[in-house]
């Protein structure tokens, strides 16, 4: 029969690693740059590719940029933690979540990738004869705008809020998702669903107050190849996220700086009674009848025993021991009548 050797105590405290990486810190930082560019190539050209030459497909532009962006979190996220915005990576800095240090190179990734996507699209284009002569026109489609380039003429402020908003939104969502795991990289099942559904909810809702942006390294990549106006209005796309994600991360530190976080309370030990017995209040010798009587007769005690304050056995199981530490063995109650009900009967047939 083969038998099974359990885990030790050290292989609970310290387990083999898995395949990938625990931590996104066990990967260098140009690494975890290089992941942050691919995820954002990867979400520009899926959302800038389906917003500007498939519009007549089943598929919606903001669904698009949703999907792209689980895959590129369940791809490249185990790396970097999956931002691919610098709006996320600045709403997690500001929370705590990310180091200041990786701050500034992620971003560079960010627009890089963004932007040799948009590039990659513009060759596209600029290849096939029927869109030859309206590159332009065609990334304006895509670009970001407010006023009279808004696809029904909202305002700057009114695009301004939206953005704000839709962007706090978003950051607490990663943020959110980012706090469910130890080492605060995006592994969980639920996570880059949450985080990509959530991504397209928003977008649908910006579409036709400025088109959709939530990233700045999105709206960048579309404005280098739209028209002049596109430029022109870039700098809200990079205010207003930069400012809802800062909301997002001040508001994620504030609640654990002065919330804190609550931990199950330590069970109160309830401690031997002193034993009256102990401290005589009478004189210092005692007559020969009480030592007799005191020899003769044995004291029993009412002291209560120790036990902790969370009894995790039933009253009706008796136990082995007195404390959790003596290894306790739950066992019905009556077994110990009925133990000594036979060794009383054993006893009679050998009396016999």
């Amino acid at each position: 029969m083969t038998q099974t050797s359990l885990p030790t105590a050290e292989q609970h405290a310290n387990p083999e690693p898995s395949g990938r990486s625990s931590s996104i810190s066990d990967f260098s930082l140009v690494a975890r740059s290089l992941a942050e560019a691919a995820g954002s190539f990867l979400l520009v050209l899926a959302g800038l590719g389906v917003t500007i030459l498939n519009t007549q497909t089943g598929v919606q532009p903001t669904l698009a940029f949703g999907l792209a962006l689980i895959g590129a979190i369940v791809a490249f996220g185990y790396v970097s933690g999956g931002h691919f915005n610098p709006a996320v990576t600045l709403g997690s800095a500001i929370a705590g979540k990310t180091s200041w240090i990786s701050v500034l190179p992620y971003l560079v990734a960010q627009v890089v990738g963004g932007v040799i996507a948009a590039v990659f699209i513009w060759l596209l284009l600029s290849a096939n004869q029927q869109f030859a002569g309206s590159v332009q026109a065609l990334f304006a489609v895509s670009a970001n705008g407010y006023a009279e380039h808004s696809p029904t003429q909202f305002a700057l402020s009114s695009a301004f809020l939206a953005e704000v908003v839709g962007t706090a939104i978003f950051v607490a969502v990663v943020l959110g998702a980012m706090s469910r795991t130890a080492t605060g990289s995006l592994r969980n099942a639920g996570g880059p669903f949450a985080i990509g559904l959530v991504y397209a909810a928003l977008l649908t809702f910006l579409l036709p107050i400025s088109n959709g942006s939530l990233n700045p390294a999105r709206s960048t990549a579309a404005a280098i190849f739209s028209e002049s106006w596109a430029i022109e209005q870039l700098w809200l796309f990079w205010v207003a996220p930069v400012l809802g994600a800062a909301i997002a991360g001040l508001i994620y530190r504030s609640s654990e700086l002065f919330g804190g976080r609550t931990t199950g309370a330590k069970p109160v030990q309830v401690t031997d009674a002193p034993d009256p017995s102990a401290t005589s209040s009478g004189p210092a010798t005692a007559t020969a009848d009480t030592a007799t009587q005191a020899t003769a007769t044995p004291a029993t005690s009412t002291t209560p025993t120790s036990r902790p304050a969370t009894d995790r056995y039933p009253a009706d199981h008796a136990r082995t021991g007195d404390n959790a530490d003596e290894g306790q063995v739950d066992r019905p109650a009556g077994t110990d009548d009925a133990r000594t009900f036979f060794d009383e009967s054993d006893e009679r047939r050998d009396g016999k």
